[in-house]
């Protein structure tokens, strides 16, 4: 072959695979085209924002993780807005619940956890949870007997709460990790994820559940509850 044939059939090659050469650029040109990647605190799409922030303790779609059922429904109707907020915001001292405002050390803005709000109510609060009557409000307002408490609380909750093997809440390390109201929170709005009945199904009434709350608060020391840290989330 001469020089010059081969160089006309090199020339030749070259046009006939410069389209797909286009082709695949252009490709690449679209996906630049499209623009640098969200910044994290510009994100507020719910699913998102609960995967990276949430999902860990609160399990996945809000269920069967090692915190509280936030896809609870009887849960979504019992705390208010301006309750998760604050949550959320600043955490719960003391737990294992982190603030994740950045005005208190986190990495969320405002409109980010009010998104998360707004993603909760949309997916998981439904009308009428309580079947028709009101629901009980979210913090005890005052303290119970807490003599009458423990009564209640062997009754009805020892036999599913003993053992090495069943969480035991009138443990002073497990209650270095959970705060009254999340104590009251499970009790009258259950944990249907793990089968924990709520206070209609388990037949006690509000003043028990106070009085329960006071029996455990009692059983809290002081020493454990100082020294569980409060988890701070990473910044990024």
């Amino acid at each position: 072959m001469s020089a010059r044939s081969f160089l006309l059939g090199t020339v030749s090659l070259a046009l006939a695979l410069a389209p797909v050469g286009l082709s695949g650029c252009s490709g690449v040109s679209g996906t630049v085209a499209e623009g640098p990647p969200t910044r994290p605190e510009l994100v507020l799409d719910f699913k998102t924002l609960y995967n990276q922030n949430c999902r860990a303790c609160h399990g996945e779609s809000g269920q069967n993780g090692p915190s509280m059922d936030l896809a609870n429904p009887e849960f979504q109707a019992l705390v208010d807005d301006n309750t998760l907020r604050d949550i959320i915001s600043h955490g719960l001292p003391g737990t294992q619940m982190p603030a994740w405002a950045q005005q208190a050390g986190g990495m969320l803005t405002d409109q980010q956890i009010n998104a998360i709000i707004a993603g909760m109510r949309k997916e998981w609060a439904r009308p009428n949870a309580f079947a028709g009557t009101t629901p009980p409000p979210y913090h005890q307002a005052a303290g119970g007997n807490a003599q009458h408490g423990q009564q209640v609380y062997q009754q009805r909750c020892s036999s599913c709460h003993q053992g090495n093997e069943r969480q035991q809440p009138n443990s002073p390390v497990y209650l270095s990790l959970v705060s009254d109201d999340v104590l009251r929170s499970i009790i009258i709005a259950g944990r249907p994820d793990i089968h924990q009945p709520d206070i209609q199904q388990e037949g006690i009434s509000l003043q028990d559940v106070t009085d329960i709350i006071t029996y455990l608060h009692a059983q809290r020391n002081p020493d454990t509850v100082s020294a569980a840290p409060t988890l701070r989330p990473p910044r990024r």
